[in-house]
This record gives C-alpha cells, sequence and structure tokens, in this order.
C-alpha cells in the first residue's frame, strides 16, 4: 500500500511538470504570448529546469528541445520507477526493458500532449460561452489555431456554431486510442 501511495504521488508531481513543460514547448512552438497569467505563470514553474539545460540543448528548428527533452526524460523516469517498483528491477539491466521502457516514454508523452490539446479545446469553448474577452482566450486561440483551421476549412459553421472544437476533441479522443 506504500508503494502505490509513493506511485501515487510522483505520478502527480511528474505529471504536473511534464504536462507544464509541454505546455510551455507547444507554446512557444506556436507563438503564443507568455504576456498572460498563465504564460507567467508555466515560466516561472519551469525556469528551474530549462534556462540551465538551454545551455546543454540549443533549440532545434524553432523548437525549444530545453522544454521538451526534460518533459520526456520525466516520463522515462516515472516508468523506470514504476517499473522497478512493481518487482521489474532485475530484468531491468536487459536492453529490451530500456527500449521498452524508452518507447513507453515516447508514447507517454504524446498522450499527455494530446490531453492538453483537448483540456485547451475544451477551456477555449467554456470561455467563449461564458468569458469570450477572458485574458487566457487569446492564448487559448493561438495555442488551438493550428489544429482548428484545417477543420474549420473543411467544416464551416452551422448556424453560426463552430463545430471545429468538437470535431477536433473527436479526433485527438481517437488519436488517444492508439497511443
Amino acid at each position: 500500500m506504500l508503494t502505490q501511495a509513493g506511485l501515487f504521488l510522483l505520478d502527480t508531481l511528474v505529471g504536473f511538470v511534464t504536462f507544464a513543460l509541454l505546455l510551455r514547448f507547444y507554446m512557444q512552438a506556436f507563438r503564443v504570448s507568455f504576456r498572460n497569467q498563465v504564460g507567467a505563470f508555466v515560466v516561472q514553474l519551469t525556469n528551474w529546469l530549462v534556462l540551465p539545460l538551454r545551455r546543454l540543448l540549443p533549440g532545434l528548428f524553432g523548437l525549444d528541445l530545453a522544454s521538451l527533452v526534460p518533459a520526456y526524460l520525466l516520463q522515462v523516469v516515472l516508468l523506470f520507477a514504476v517499473f522497478s517498483l512493481r518487482g521489474g528491477l532485475d530484468m531491468a539491466a536487459s536492453g529490451d526493458v530500456l527500449a521498452l521502457i524508452a518507447w513507453k516514454a515516447v508514447l507517454a508523452t504524446l498522450r499527455i500532449s494530446v490531453y492538453l490539446l483537448i483540456g485547451a479545446l475544451i477551456l477555449q469553448a467554456v470561455l467563449s460561452w461564458v468569458a469570450a474577452y477572458s485574458p487566457i482566450s487569446e492564448p487559448l486561440a493561438q495555442l488551438t489555431r493550428p489544429f482548428l483551421d484545417p477543420i474549420r476549412r473543411i467544416v464551416p459553421p452551422i448556424a453560426a456554431i463552430d463545430l471545429s472544437p468538437l470535431i477536433a476533441i473527436l479526433l485527438a479522443q481517437l488519436l488517444l486510442i492508439f497511443l
């Protein structure tokens, strides 16, 4: 029971930091302004890890690897901890197990990215109904626009109702099935 509680706390902490690092990565990749409450929170929360890594990991094609790589490595550490605490430490030296952990960490990072997108889409939809001019409405729109614009070209608004967030969430959930 103590192991399960420890894994729960580790999963929660690692998931929160991974979520913040991926949000920072996507905000930079999609040129979302950090001059808002969410952006300032994400920067202050992740600067302790990202700023020192920027000296070691330069950007690649305009992507901030200093935010993406630690998000992935946190998932590797979490999966290794889960594997070893559940009795697989004696097999951990095997190259197959390490390769499996590395692959599962890629899938976990992609899964968290999809959940981040779904959360942003839902939050954007709710804010459009209750507080269309909220300070985080524009950053959310900038974050989701690359996913919604292709859908909007295919499915135009029907009676002034934009169905693209609903379709994007449906496609994201479909992607989660394969991840």
